[in-house]
């Protein structure tokens, strides 16, 4: 039996080497970025711990965060200060930039859910009176609410936490191909959907689409209910590691 189509919705640079893994492990895979990134910084621009500002944490919300400030000529905050992640994808482009193993936090890789509230597990013992956490995010039409929930654990601490954005979500605007791709993707392909931001925006990157045939591979329960309201036929959670995705793939037959 053939397998689906397996639509990854990353954006476009995060999407390629998704769909590179999955066809090496023999899943047919398209690129279909639901969200684009635009930069918001200057290329020579300083970074805000170059000025000092006594950072003792500075959380790097996705591989998108990171690749912009590599972008822009950034070089990592310096040392004692902590970096984190909420999860490996994150980490591991941190340590791509430059950033030691040892100085970052991550999300526990056996936790259940990969999000901000696993990575406060994590760090919640470093947060005391005077601490200071500056998040490095990108604008968007939708609210992160993980990212505010942690904001507010590090205030509610006596702590002192604010935001730079460093890149603008928006939703992606498919050509005529990629909506043809598309619309043979939903009758009986799988979705991969990372973000419930970007999967809001399938109604608007293809209004006639239809759900019901295809399958919803999420990578947490908020981005599920998002595909549940779309109509999804089937709609499944999977940790966002490769291995848990290629796992909840093979056990869909």
């Amino acid at each position: 039996m053939a397998r689906p189509t397996v639509v990854v919705t990353r954006p476009a640079e995060q999407a390629a080497p998704w769909v590179a893994a999955l066809q090496a492990h023999g899943w047919p895979a398209l690129a279909l970025p639901l969200l684009r990134i635009e930069p918001l910084l200057r290329p020579g621009s300083a970074p805000p711990w170059q000025a000092g500002g006594g950072w003792d944490a500075v959380m790097v919300v996705s591989p998108a965060a990171v690749d912009v400030m590599r972008a822009a000529g950034w070089g990592p905050p310096p040392p004692p200060v902590r970096l984190w992640a909420p999860g490996e994808g994150t980490a591991r482009a941190l340590r791509a930039w430059g950033v030691p193993a040892p100085r970052i936090d991550c999300a526990p890789a056996e936790a259940e859910r990969i999000d901000a509230e696993a990575l406060w597990s994590v760090v919640a013992p470093q947060v005391r009176a005077g601490f200071a956490l500056l998040v490095v995010r990108g604008d968007s039409e939708g609210a992160g609410q993980g990212r505010e929930w942690l904001l507010q654990q590090v205030r509610a601490g006596a702590g002192r936490a604010e935001a730079v954005s460093v890149y603008r979500r928006r939703a992606a605007s498919w050509d005529a191909h990629q909506q043809q791709l598309a619309r043979q993707a939903a009758a009986g392909g799988v979705w991969l959907l990372s973000s419930s931001e970007a999967a809001a925006y399938l109604p608007r990157v293809l209004p006639e689409g239809a759900w019901g045939q295809a399958t919803a591979l999420a990578t947490h329960p908020r981005i599920a209910a998002v595909a549940q309201t779309l109509g999804f036929g089937r709609v499944l959670t999977t940790r966002p590691a490769l291995a848990d995705v290629l796992q909840a793939l093979e056990s869909m037959a």
